[in-house]
């Protein structure tokens, strides 16, 4: 009755011009439209009535996301009004509430109201009990969970679906149980740090993951390293003291019976006898080894030794030594020669084996005693490997070895060794000794257990460290400009006084003051080895003129400011020869300046609206440096002058005590916001 009441109504509209005609026909269609447009095309949720309702699950302490209001909206195109929130075009792509205090409930669904989220850090906080269930927000692409309180397992299946995840930090919590298997079904996945908590069980296998970021230190692991991972660093898997296999120790194969009967007398007596005779066999072995080895590692290090120009001043304090190089020298051949014997060959030998200490302020020591101590490889970069050598008299000192300056005459390398050990500035890591060989260079300075610059901006994430936040990088270019400014003052007849500028030769204190290194080797090291490693060669001027500059070393100043700004490796670095076309400067002049701050500079530094005018104003600087012109190009007194101009905040700047992320202490207009991970 009613499809044949409808079907009359149809025809009578299709011969009729007016709908008022047909009242009854046409509110009938009106209504049916209505519904279904209803259905199918519901208007989005409100931004700040989505963030307002996930704010109310949380608990909050002092004043964080106290400009989280109804009178205010989240984002005015790429701009945030609200604090924690990134937005760009007027959406919202992520949340960064770190070192906030929050603890409470995550309210996950809420955020669903959000199409366009794509990342979530709310590290360092206070959120307690289960791992929020994030498979409703499977867009998710980076998620960082670490160093709350999180507890208990996580279920097997919490991270099925999430197709995008790339980047998963869930460190220093308080996880149990096993890690889950959905992980390894996500294929785009490349970082993961786990470190620091309570998980069991084995390391599931991830055959599809190409890692950048990989860390299961410190939890309670056990069984066989699958393959996929075992080209990684032991430092990884470090403190779980049932895993096994590379790149840890071997694993034992499992016994095939046991003899569970008891033992009579006799064959206890046996038995005993039987394991003091091993003991006295293995106690003579393991000595017989380690003679062997020592002798050996000693005839390998005599002509081998490399070591790196490495880590913290230590201020030792030393007896009274020589201060000029040669009777420095002549020291430490007499005490070569002590333990020589006295015959010819021996004080040869003693002799071959000398160090030229530079400075008069370090405890001395021999090659011998680089022969003994402890040594551990902490890298190789363009010239060769770098050690650190524990010795036994305590100082740890690091080693760098050169083969690249085998074209320098012996007095005329000694002559710039002492030049370079004159130098003094608390920006320079000093030379302390240095050992001759024709064939090869050993190059020794103190260690530095903060690390460099390139780790800290590269690397921190891997080694469960925060971020540099804006007013330690701020402290840390003028730091370098300071250092640069010294040697240009004492190293004129140097063309470029630096040559090697890079973050990977910048050192960080423990109080986040840089530390320049590989300064001043330019006149020393090899023309042809020089022009394919250093950095100097990179510069435009090498390559359009094959002559480098008194200003060579501003635009490696350029490119190191753009790097610290933009947490971007400079990719002209990367590779040998000559540099790559599409540089960090290139690169920056080519993103609009209305843009950035949303894709320019590193959201790690977690800086606040305040702060934005000498970001942007050390930025231009940073870019003015790397005026390809040459003759255009600023010179380092004048680089170095608009640096010092740049406002230093209120309180002081610097890393915290804990890592190099805000300084909890910093209330002025320009302290972070908070310590921030990569979200992109």
């Amino acid at each position: 009755m009613k499809r044949s009441k409808m079907s009359r109504c149809s025809m009578r509209m299709r011969r009729s011009v007016h709908w008022t005609l047909f009242p009854q026909c046409s509110l009938i269609l009106l209504l049916l439209f209505h519904i279904n447009v209803a259905s199918s095309a519901a208007p989005p949720s409100d931004p700040t009535d989505t963030l307002l309702k996930f704010k109310d699950s949380l608990k909050i302490s002092g004043n964080a996301l106290s400009n989280w209001v109804k009178t205010t909206p989240p984002c005015d195109g790429r701009k945030a009004n609200w604090d924690g929130v990134l937005c760009g075009e007027g959406k919202i792509w992520g949340l960064q509430l770190e070192k906030m205090g929050l603890s409470g409930h995550i309210n996950v669904t809420a955020l669903t109201q959000l199409p366009d989220l794509r990342t979530i850090s709310m590290m360092q906080n206070n959120f307690e009990g289960s791992l929020p269930d994030w498979r409703k927000l499977s867009a998710l692409k980076t998620l960082y969970m670490s160093e709350n309180k999180f507890s208990g397992d996580i279920p097997s299946d919490l991270f099925q679906g999430m197709k995008q995840l790339k980047k998963l930090h869930l460190a220093n919590n308080q996880f149990t149980g096993q890690i889950p298997k959905s992980l390894t079904t996500l294929d785009k996945l490349v970082e993961l740090t786990l470190q620091g908590n309570k998980f069991s069980g084995k390391i599931p296998d991830f055959p599809q993951v190409r890692w950048t970021v990989f860390n299961a230190s410190k939890n309670d692991l056990e069984g066989e390293i699958p393959d996929s991972l075992r080209k990684l660093s032991a430092d990884f898997f470090a403190g779980n003291k049932d895993l096994c296999g590379a790149p840890l120790h071997a694993c034992s194969a499992p016994s095939s019976h046991v003899n569970t009967e008891k033992p009579t007398g006799v064959s206890t007596a046996l038995i005993v006898i039987m394991i003091v005779i091993a003991v006295i066999s293995i106690g003579a072995a393991i000595f017989f080894i380690i003679v062997r080895r020592r002798n050996k590692r000693s005839e390998y290090l005599s002509s081998n030794i490399e070591a790196p120009p490495a880590p913290s001043v230590h201020n030792r304090s030393v007896s009274p030594v020589p201060k000029e190089p040669d009777q420095v020298s002549q020291t430490s051949e007499h005490s070569s020669k002590g333990t020589g014997g006295g015959g010819g060959s021996s004080g040869k030998k003693a002799d071959s084996l000398k160090l030229s200490f530079v400075r008069d302020d370090r405890e001395r020591f021999d090659m011998q005693d680089l022969l003994k101590a402890s040594a551990e490889v902490l890298g190789s970069g363009s010239f060769g490997s770098s050690y650190k050598a524990a010795l036994l008299t305590g100082p740890v000192m690091v080693v760098k070895r050169y083969k690249q300056m085998n074209n320098v005459g012996r007095e005329e390398f000694q002559e710039h060794m002492r030049r370079i050990g004159r130098l003094g500035h608390p920006n320079l890591l000093p030379l302390v000794a240095y050992y001759y060989k024709k064939e090869e260079k050993l190059l020794i300075t103190d260690h530095v257990p903060n690390g460099s610059l390139a780790v800290r901006l590269h690397g921190h994430q891997s080694l469960g460290q925060p971020s540099l936040d804006w007013p330690t990088r701020l402290k840390i270019v003028k730091g370098v400009a300071q250092g640069l400014k010294y040697l240009y003052s004492e190293l004129p007849s140097v063309i470029t006084p630096h040559g090697h500028l890079k973050s990977s030769n910048v050192l960080l204190s423990k109080s986040f003051e840089p530390l320049i290194t590989d300064y001043g080797l330019i006149p020393v090291v090899n023309q042809e080895h020089a022009q394919t490693l250093m950095v100097a060669y990179k510069s435009p001027e090498y390559v359009a003129t094959k002559r480098i500059t008194k200003k060579t070393d501003v635009w490696s100043l350029g490119v190191l400011i753009l790097e610290i700004l933009t947490g971007k490796l400079p990719t002209n670095f990367l590779q040998h020869g000559k540099g790559s076309e599409e540089d960090l400067a290139s690169w920056v002049n080519s993103v609009p300046r209305e843009e950035w701050f949303t894709q320019v500079f590193d959201r790690e530094m977690g800086a606040n609206k305040n702060c934005e005018g000498e970001m942007l104003k050390l930025l231009n600087i940073g870019l003015d440096c790397c005026e390809g012109d040459v003759e255009k190009r600023w010179d380092m007194k004048e680089a170095v002058e608009r640096i010092e101009e740049l406002k230093e905040q209120e309180n002081g700047g610097g890393g915290s005590g804990s890592g190099g992320g805000l300084n909890e202490d910093l209330m002025s207009s320009c302290a972070s916001e908070g310590d921030t991970t990569k979200m992109v």
